[in-house]
């Protein structure tokens, strides 16, 4: 007997990107109020890619590079190639090809 489908191994990756890149999140925003090691804007996109909705919570519930350019602007780019991908995934699963 199978204890998880394929969607929901699915699923537990996604929330787990998700969590990480929040957490990526956080952790540079301490950093930055500590004056720490920072992580680098690099790392924080490509959270995106792993965990875009994480990303986007840890951006604007924290207020972390909300006004930096061109930060942003990628953010927001890759955050609509996560949206895409993520939903092309999911309706691939859902909708398998019939013929």
């Amino acid at each position: 007997m199978r204890l998880l489908s394929a969607i929901d191994g699915v699923l537990i990756l996604v929330v787990l990107g998700n969590l990480v890149a929040f957490g990526l999140f956080a952790f540079d925003k301490s950093q930055a109020r500590t004056g720490g090691q920072r992580v680098s804007e690099q790392t924080l996109l490509a959270s995106v890619l792993v965990g875009g909705l994480g990303a986007w919570m840890g951006q604007h519930i924290l207020r972390h590079k909300t006004r930096k350019e061109p930060f942003r602007t990628w953010l927001g780019l890759l955050l609509t190639l996560y949206v895409l991908t993520v939903g092309c995934g999911a309706a691939w699963l859902v909708w398998p090809m019939r013929g």
